[in-house]
């Protein structure tokens, strides 16, 4: 009772002395206590409001990055509690730190926690929410900027990541005040690990996006705008638009789906590009189909009667200027994909290096392109008629990625039907090539069809690239013998392959 009596007798004291005491005086205590404070404790303090300055107007960007810094590390930090919530256009769920909750990490070595506090404004319904960082004393000025930084790398890394993609295409109104483009949610399921393509292509193009996404600080050095060309050419049903699903959520990208035909003239194509935004894949699919843009240029102005005929479309000068002129670099981190079936049919100042700086051929299915169709389709890695296919492949009974996923989709219930009937779609395709032309003979042939391949440089490598059209003639000998060869060894394959079943 008498510590009571005394508690209250010093409480009463403070109240009569802050009746008495000047307002100035007080304060200054009151800074003098915050000083001792701050002197004997062995942290730190930083406050990160969500907005800056008095006003409230200006959102302040380091409050974000603090907010998504802290949702990626909601599996690693300590916290008691967390806010979740998903909006309606994403499944994934968020996770924040709840108001006046505090989460501690590690950092360096060092301890770091984060409390976010959330008051309420007097005789109102808004609320004052910051950020407070307690980080140790002695470490302050080593550790905060690397903090910092590390903070802001995180919390965009995690941005690109776990944001909704979105997939545009233009509608054909960039000259009004609206925008040209309009967009749904991307969602294509395409991915290196399930695409139709053969190993050593699959690297190649994987380390060269890599190397594109980490590459800010090099194109600024070589003063090159940063964005990168791929020229996707072979037949239909060859992969090329599962390819450029699979580069963008390879890259966590928007895809912007570029309609020639529905743009008017070069001011709304360079319109097009302004609203386009960083880190996406511009693509333009069926580059020699969409307008005419692929025939030579010296024929073009010879066969123009005049210059009107000129306005009102897109001409190969604005696409040369969109993809490699002043406009191509308004913003940065961006991939321009091309596609086509006749490579040999677009002008070769569309395709050279610095605008398609990556040519790629996709064709006929190998064998590594094949197994990956089978363990998609199948769900089996393993199969005895395995090498029958490589022989078939490997004789010219070539079919694109298309033409085995329909086989495989339609007998997906049963691997051996699945199987036997593939083999029976090859054998039929190299019997089919292998005599019986007459005429035929003569005409342009590829010349790896099996194989894809990937070249980067420009179109006067060509000629001695894979997959060109070449040459007038097979010299591989006589048709019959070829058939000759390929039913030995099909025979030998198909009984050896009885055998281990034991029939």
């Amino acid at each position: 009772m008498e510590i009571l009596s005394q508690l209250w007798s010093f409480l009463g004291l403070l109240t009569v002395l802050q009746n008495i005491l000047p307002s100035q005086f007080l304060s200054l205590l009151h800074s003098l206590y915050e000083s001792l404070q701050d002197f004997f404790t062995p942290f730190s303090y930083f406050d990160i409001p969500e907005f800056n300055g008095y006003c409230s107007v200006d959102l302040n960007e380091l409050y974000r990055h603090v907010t998504l810094y802290l949702n990626s590390l909601h599996n690693s930090a300590a916290c008691r509690r967390l806010s979740l919530s998903r909006s309606k256009s994403s499944n994934r769920i968020s996770f924040t730190v709840a108001p006046n909750q505090s989460v501690h990490v590690t950092f360096n070595g060092q301890r770091i926690s984060w409390t976010h506090q959330v008051e309420t404004v007097q005789d109102s319904l808004d609320e004052k929410r910051s950020f407070s960082l307690k980080i140790p004393k002695r470490h302050r000025q080593a550790l905060l900027p690397l903090y910092l930084d590390h903070i802001t790398a995180t919390a965009a890394e995690f941005e690109r990541t776990s944001r909704e993609r979105r997939l545009f295409t233009n509608n054909g109104n960039a000259s009004s005040y609206d925008s040209g483009w309009v967009s749904v949610p991307f969602r294509h399921p395409s991915t290196f690990e399930t695409l139709a393509l053969e190993t050593e292509l699959k690297k190649q193009i994987m380390n060269d996006l890599m190397a594109f996404a980490a590459g800010r600080e090099f194109y600024s050095r070589v003063g090159r705008a940063w964005k990168r060309g791929y020229l996707l050419y072979g037949p239909p049903g060859s992969g090329k638009s599962s390819l450029i699903a699979a580069m963008a959520n390879f890259l966590c990208y928007d895809v912007y789906d570029l309609e020639l035909t529905k743009v008017s003239d070069n001011s709304e194509l360079r319109s097009l590009l302004i609203q386009t935004t960083n880190r996406s894949v511009i693509v333009i699919e069926d580059i020699d189909c969409s307008v005419d843009l692929t025939a030579d240029r010296v024929t073009k102005v010879a066969a123009r009667e005049d210059h009107e005929e000129e306005m009102g479309r897109v001409t190969l000068s604005g696409l040369l200027n969109f993809t490699d002129g002043l406009w191509s670099c308004c913003g940065e981190e961006r991939i321009v994909v091309f596609t086509t079936n006749y490579r040999e049919k677009i002008d070769p100042a569309l395709v050279r290096c610095g605008r398609m700086d990556v040519h790629v051929s996709l064709g006929t299915c190998g064998p590594a392109a094949f197994r990956t169709l089978v363990k998609n389709y199948l769900e089996i890695e393993s199969h005895a008629l395995f090498d029958v296919v490589d022989s078939c492949i490997r004789s010219g009974g070539g079919l694109t990625p298309a033409q085995i996923g329909e086989i495989l989709l339609r007998n997906r219930r049963d691997a051996d039907v699945a199987m036997r009937e593939v083999v029976a779609a090859l054998q039929a395709r190299v019997l089919g090539s292998g005599g019986g032309r007459g005429a035929a003979e003569y005409e342009e042939i590829v010349m790896r069809s099996p194989e894809s391949v990937l070249v980067v440089g420009s179109p006067e490598n060509w000629d001695s690239s894979p997959g060109k059209y070449v040459g007038k003639r097979r010299k591989e000998g006589p048709a019959s013998e070829k058939k000759v060869n390929f039913l030995v060894r099909l025979r030998s394959l198909t009984k050896s392959d009885s055998g281990r079943r034991g029939v």
